[in-house]
């Protein structure tokens, strides 16, 4: 029992800020605390079946995003999830992968669905971000190809 115990406060203190912070951004503070102690009471209550899911943080962060869509009233889309939170909440692709469940590839998938989409009433259009910007003249004058003196 006390390897599960471990386990248990391990992904409670992996998952539980960005919890927080996701359920801050949907929900007042009190209810935001409040959507992330149930949600994290939920999990110790099925912590022995959860551990046995292929994607144990799939299952919980799913019971997270139902608390807070259901306390807030608002129902947010996948893309919108994974783009709050990597523009809001700045977390990396790998971030969002090992807190929800999901391969970084789909992960990398919504957030681009969210490039090509237009932004949700009242909010900025997505910040649009080159992951390998090209040089500029200036430091591609220094640059030599591989083998070149």
């Amino acid at each position: 029992m006390k390897v599960l115990a471990n386990g248990y406060y391990a992904f409670y203190d992996l998952h539980r800020p960005t919890y927080h912070a996701y359920a801050t951004a949907h929900l007042s503070p009190e209810e935001a605390q409040i959507a992330v102690a149930n949600v994290f009471a939920l999990v110790a209550e099925n912590w022995t079946s959860i551990v046995t899911e292929q994607h144990p943080a799939r299952w919980a962060w799913t019971q997270h995003t139902r608390t807070v869509a259901r306390r807030s009233g608002h129902i947010p889309t996948r893309v919108q999830d994974a783009c709050l939170l990597h523009d809001r909440l700045h977390l990396t692709v790998k971030q969002i992968s090992t807190t929800t469940g999901q391969d970084p590839a789909a992960v990398t998938t919504l957030l681009a669905a969210g490039d090509r989409s237009d932004p949700a009433p009242g909010q900025r259009p997505r910040v649009r971000l080159r992951s390998n910007p090209a040089p500029t003249s200036a430091a591609s004058d220094n640059v030599r190809p591989v083998g070149d003196k």
